[in-house]
Order: structure tokens, then C-alpha cells, then sequence
């Protein structure tokens, strides 16, 4: 098999991995960095001259001003959102590169949020923890075939088509949840408004990105949220509306399997989870609270503060498998610094047997009862560590103890949230 220089980068637990970091420390290296999954609902903070940048749906590569970052078919994009998003980043300051967008992508309408926002309500105390951003119900429109692709915005005719699915919408709405019906004037005038910003960047990227494998150019794939929210493999029902595994690379991005290369896995050091769902080494306790508070572990967008845990093997092991994971980068290092004792779940006990998989189902995933592999933990700070051997004797038998467990190379480890905190052990890109 022909080797090519593509790369996918994807979250490994629930979300919030660093994923951004890393896209962003790749793709110095990059021609191209490719956005395949989600939507403006998967907030990346990405450090860099002491200062923080905050993208959502526009690919991390958009600060390095020689790459070409693509949001590819298989995102949702909310249009007016990303022109806002583009605008902050042109007048930042800050050198940025170009911006391509597909043709196929499906767009989130303002009826899309009012949908989500009434669906979550709906639900009572069995809430999903939705950002409310219409991501949901946007890929709901897509596989019931009443989505609206970017590309038909450039029509003679689609004014017709928006009017009849917006009236669809509105019948819905005010039928099933008793919601006022928006305007559909300023709904088309402000969504065409936002068009005419971007539409100079909107192409067949899938052509766009074969043509720059096969030349022999750097491409790096961008992945949204974790593994574990995957909508197939993951959590189920808490996860997000889209295949957020590496899998997904080539069907969100046009492009054959074949043509990539690798894959690296980015997860934290502990783990995190937002919203409900079952957590099974999640710490209720003053441990937990110091790991929150030293990750600074809150929601990029929403602000939520997250759930805390030990590292779940088990359940980083069945993201490696349903992602095809060639490589791990462990984020957050120095953040478990000062804590006399790191556990690793290695098993699950459900109904008194051990098992060593995560169960289907969100109920009997909550029954489940981590088994613990007890490691020393270490007191030095190592936030200006620069290689492995600078480690704490305990934290490289930390990361020697992960890399045995899931059978997979650990590629490097961050210390800080800054690009030069972080150390590559492996060159793979």
C-alpha cells in the first residue's frame, strides 16, 4: 500500500481532549488541515504567544498562515456563525491562512436551535445535555433528506426550495411544541447576507483533497468531540449526532480510505465527561475538585464545568479498536502533579463478574464498577519539562503503564496548554 502524508487527529474519550492543541502543533507542519465532523458546538482553545484563541467550527490549521484549512461534507455548519467566527480571526491580529468550505455540507437554520432548544425542554429530567446549537436536529434533516446544502444557495430557484422546507419547519415547530413561527424575509435575507462574505470559499473539496494526498502534500484531519461520543460506537443515547471516529475521515471528507496514512488518539492524562451519561471513574471528591480547578476544566463554549475521573482504559481501549488507533498523545501531564496516588481503571465489574468491554447501554453502563491499577504519583512540577528522560521517574512509569495497557505507542505528552509544552517522542507526521 502506497504511503501517503496524512494524518487524523481525533479526541479518544468524551470530549475536550486537546485535540485543538495538537491540530494546531501539526499543522506548523501542514498544507492542509481538514475538518470532517460536527459542528460549531465542539469549541477549541488553542494557546500560543501567551495568548488564547478559541475556534468552533473553522479547522485549527487557520492560524498557521501556509495552511489551507476545509470544513469537509460531513460537518454541520451554521453560516452565519462561521462569518462571525472568520471576522474575529481576521481582525485579531494574528497571521491566518485560507479557508475552504464544501459544497456539500448541511447548514444549521435558526429553525434547526429552536427545534433543539425545544426537544431538550421536552425531555424533563431525562435530558441528554445538548449544547442547543441546532447540531441535532440539523443531522436529522440531513438523513430524513429535508437538509439544505451550502452549495444550493448559488441557485436561480432556491428561494422556492427554502420556502417550502422553512413552512415545513414552522408547521412542525408550532404543532409539536407550540413555537412561534420565525420570519421567513429576515431568515432568507440574513442567511443570503452571510453567503455573499463566504462564497468565494465554497468549492468541491473532496476533489481538493484527493488531488493534494496524491501530490505528495501534508494533510491533517481534524476530528470533532471524542470517540466515545460517536453516534454508532459510542455512549449511546449521550453522544453527539455525528461519527466523530477516525473512521469517519474518509466518508465526512470525500476521500478513500486508502489515502490516510495514520492515526493519533488524543486523550487526558485523566479523564472528563460533560453532561449526563455513566462515568464510572468519575471523582466525586476533593481529588476530583483539584483536577478541575488545575485543568481548568470548563466548558470552551458553554462553560460548564466538567466531570471528573481516573483514566478509563477500558473505555480508551474501545475508542483505539472502533478508530483504528495507531498512536496515543497524552494532554494534561502536569495537571496530575501533587497527587500522592493515580489509578487506572483496567476492568469493569458489573453483576459481580469482570468484564472488559463498555456495555451498550447507558443502564448497564451505569452499573458498571471501575477495578483499579494503583500507580505512585509524583510531587515536581514538570510544566518546562522538554523530553521524557526530564520526567519524574512516577510519571514516565505512568505513560509506560498506558502505553502497556492499550498495547498502542504513546507518541508524546503536553505539560502546558502552550505550543512549546509539548514533547514528540515520535515523529509521525
Amino acid at each position: 500500500m502506497q504511503k501517503y502524508n496524512s494524518l487524523v487527529v481525533v479526541g479518544s474519550q468524551w470530549g475536550d481532549e486537546g485535540k485543538g492543541k495538537m491540530t494546531d502543533y501539526f499543522a506548523q507542519k501542514a498544507d492542509l488541515v481538514v475538518r470532517f465532523a460536527g459542528g460549531d458546538n465542539a469549541g477549541h482553545v488553542i494557546n500560543f504567544n501567551g495568548q488564547k484563541h478559541k475556534v468552533t467550527i473553522i479547522p485549527s490549521g487557520i492560524f498557521n498562515k501556509k495552511v489551507t484549512s476545509v470544513i469537509a461534507n460531513g460537518c454541520v455548519v451554521n453560516l452565519l456563525n462561521l462569518v462571525k467566527e472568520f471576522e474575529v480571526i481576521k481582525n485579531s491580529g494574528v497571521s491566518y491562512g485560507n479557508l475552504l468550505i464544501s459544497d456539500r455540507v448541511q447548514l444549521i437554520l435558526p429553525y434547526h436551535i429552536k427545534i433543539d432548544e425545544a426537544q431538550e425542554e421536552a425531555r424533563g429530567e431525562n435530558k441528554i445535555g445538548t449544547t442547543k446549537r441546532g447540531i441535532g436536529p440539523a443531522y436529522q434533516d440531513k438523513v430524513s433528506r429535508l437538509g439544505i446544502r451550502l452549495g444550493e444557495l448559488r441557485e436561480e430557484n432556491f428561494k422556492e426550495r427554502f420556502k417550502i422546507v422553512f413552512d415545513y419547519q414552522m408547521k412542525f415547530l408550532k404543532n409539536m411544541f407550540n413555537v412561534e413561527a420565525l420570519d421567513f424575509d429576515q431568515t432568507y435575507n440574513d442567511l443570503m447576507d452571510a453567503y455573499q462574505k463566504i462564497k468565494d470559499k465554497i468549492i468541491d473539496t473532496d476533489i481538493f483533497i484527493e488531488t493534494a494526498i496524491k501530490e505528495g502534500k501534508k494533510v491533517l484531519f481534524e476530528g470533532a468531540q471524542g470517540a466515545l461520543l460517536d453516534i454508532d460506537h459510542g455512549t449511546y443515547p449521550y453522544v453527539t449526532s455525528s461519527n466523530t471516529s477516525a473512521n469517519n475521515a474518509s466518508t465526512g471528507s470525500g476521500i478513500s480510505h486508502k489515502l490516510i496514512d495514520s492515526t493519533m488518539g488524543v486523550v487526558k492524562a485523566y479523564s472528563t465527561r460533560v453532561g449526563a451519561g455513566a462515568f464510572p471513574t468519575e471523582l466525586l471528591n476533593e481529588i476530583g475538585d483539584g483536577i478541575r480547578e488545575r485543568g481548568h476544566e470548563y466548558g470552551s463554549n458553554t462553560k460548564r464545568p466538567r466531570r471528573i475521573g481516573w483514566l478509563d482504559a477500558v473505555a480508551l481501549k474501545h475508542a483505539i479498536r472502533t478508530s483504528g488507533i495507531d498512536s496515543l498523545f497524552i494532554t494534561l501531564l502536569d495537571v496530575l502533579s501533587g497527587i500522592d496516588q493515580i489509578n487506572i481503571c483496567v476492568k469493569y465489574e458489573l453483576n459481580g463478574k469482570e468484564i472488559n468491554n463498555v456495555p451498550s447501554t447507558n443502564q448497564m453502563y451505569e452499573m458498571c464498577k471501575p477495578v483499579y491499577l494503583e500507580n505512585p504519583g509524583w510531587s515536581e512540577d514538570i510544566t518546562g519539562v522538554t523530553s521524557f528522560d526530564q520526567l519524574p521517574d512516577e510519571a514516565k512509569n505512568y505513560l509506560k503503564m498506558i502505553e502497556k495497557i492499550c498495547e498502542v505507542k504513546i507518541a508524546g505528552f503536553s505539560v502546558g496548554p502552550d505550543r512549546e509544552q509539548t514533547v514528540i517522542l515520535e515523529n509521525i507526521f
